[in-house]
């Protein structure tokens, strides 16, 4: 549903990415002129009324939510708060269809299916109209209902005893006079010496909640840059030092989240680490991560003026990618366009390293010129040295010289590309523009490949 916009969102030979096949994935659509994350950030602080209710904030009924469902007039709740998202219909990069999904209703689940990580309060702050109004809770001989005090806590009410206790979806230990519960969980830890444990350090925001990690909002470390390598003419590998005494795995196939503050608005972005090598280098705590920068990016652009030293927030890993599809394949294949090769460098590494069963792993790897090939050398020293790898380069503009594969995916490509030994088990992964991804996923559909067998990274 909602997501955080960029200029010309999304940009040309942009790399953002669909979800997992199997998952809903989103169409992109072309902004209009003057419909930038930039325009709309100018816009919301220019004043403008975007709520119509000239600056009250109101408790919202569900019957009052209801009627604002239309292309016009459209409200929805998101965790109990309600936007006017009318203003914000022609600056959404997925198109006013993605937020009509969720007009009048609570927008909570589709909100999270796309991206839970948006700090959509900081996007929509002057669209927010209200609060829901208390939800009744019909209980076994009586009834409650949820209210926020003055500090944001959530409370249930019971009419009979007017008692007041921790609301049953805050806290799975609290008690509801009448209201049955799912189950309560009630834990006491007692120290055997009074006193702090100073040495064990501060404990993390969520530490005494019993949230689904789906629930949670996620937590960012300040890493510092440590350096800035050049890879070719747009794209660096920025490397990012966690802070003193954290540990950080971020497992294959996995993404992680950077944000920033963009005139006041936070930007987040997703981007995939990859390894110092794809040949067997030493384990770095450090994180890699390979950027393309954009001259007109928002994010990227803020990411190519950081010196060494700077912080970078920088998110816990992320993503719906699993190895366990992987441990009876013997044929992978990788579709990767642009910087939609980050996912495949440690995929390659796992399954030429540690994934023996894995007879061969091509690459079909597709770009616009020759020069924005990332780590050719790299990679062609890697088919070289090994039976088991294969490579493949695509270009769309190739210059006169160029004598490997021209054009753009399509069927006759992946007919030539894609082999089934008799008696395999293939795996295809896919990643890239979303219209890249989508055209690839669709043919290897026509060609035969099943759910099971494919994946379309999510960035």
């Amino acid at each position: 549903m909602l997501n955080v916009p960029s200029p010309s969102f999304p940009a040309a030979r942009s790399q953002q990415r669909v979800a997992a096949s199997g998952q809903s994935g989103r169409n992109k659509v072309a902004l209009k002129p003057g419909h930038s994350l930039m325009d709309w950030i100018r816009f919301s602080k220019s004043a403008t009324d975007l709520t119509g209710l000239r600056g009250r904030l109101i408790e919202v009924t569900q019957e009052e939510l209801q009627r604002h469902n239309t292309r016009n007039d459209c409200w929805t709740c998101i965790r109990g708060m309600v936007y006017n998202v009318t203003p914000y219909m022609d600056y959404h990069p997925g198109g006013e269809e993605e937020l009509m999904k969720a007009a009048g209703i609570d927008g909570t689940d589709l909100f999270d299916q796309v991206h839970r990580w948006v700090n959509y309060e900081s996007m929509l702050k002057e669209c927010l109209v209200g609060r829901m109004a208390t939800a009744v809770i019909k209980g076994k001989h009586t009834s409650t209902h949820c209210r926020f005090t003055a500090d944001g806590t959530r409370q249930n009410i019971c009419h009979e005893e007017k008692k007041k206790t921790a609301c049953a979806s805050c806290s799975l230990s609290s008690t509801v006079h009448n209201v049955p519960l799912v189950g309560k969980i009630q834990v006491s830890i007692r120290k055997q010496a009074k006193g702090k444990w100073s040495s064990l350090g501060l404990p993390l925001e969520l530490h005494n909640t019993f949230l689904r990690k789906k629930d949670r909002a996620l937590h960012y470390r300040d890493c510092v840059l440590v350096s800035k390598t050049e890879v070719n003419h747009n794209t660096h590998v920025f490397r990012l030092q966690l802070p003193r005494g954290t540990v950080m795995h971020v497992p294959v196939g996995k993404h992680v989240y950077l944000k920033a503050l963009a005139q006041g608005t936070e930007v987040v972005r997703p981007y995939t680490p990859v390894d110092q090598s794809l040949v067997g280098a030493p384990q770095d705590p450090d994180l890699y991560l390979m950027i393309k920068v954009y001259p007109d990016g928002v994010f990227t652009s803020h990411l190519s003026s950081l010196h060494v030293g700077d912080c970078l927030p920088v998110s816990g890993p992320e993503g719906t990618f699993s190895l366990r599809p992987l441990r009876d394949v013997t044929d992978l294949y990788l579709f990767a366009a642009g910087t939609g090769f980050t996912p495949m460098a440690r995929l390659i590494q796992l399954a030429l390293q540690d994934m023996d069963a894995i007879r061969k792993t091509k690459l079909l790897f597709l770009n616009r010129r020759e020069e924005d090939i990332l780590w050719r050398r790299q990679l062609d020293e890697l088919a070289a040295h090994s039976d088991r790898f294969q490579v493949d380069y695509v270009l769309s503009d190739p210059c006169e010289g160029w004598t490997g594969r021209t054009g753009r995916v399509d069927e006759s490509m992946l007919q030539d590309f894609l082999t089934r030994p008799h008696g395999s088990k293939c795996y295809v992964c896919v990643c890239g523009p979303a219209a890249f991804t989508e055209l690839t996923m669709g043919l290897l559909k026509q060609q035969g490949f099943s759910e099971e067998e494919l994946h379309a990274f999510q960035g």
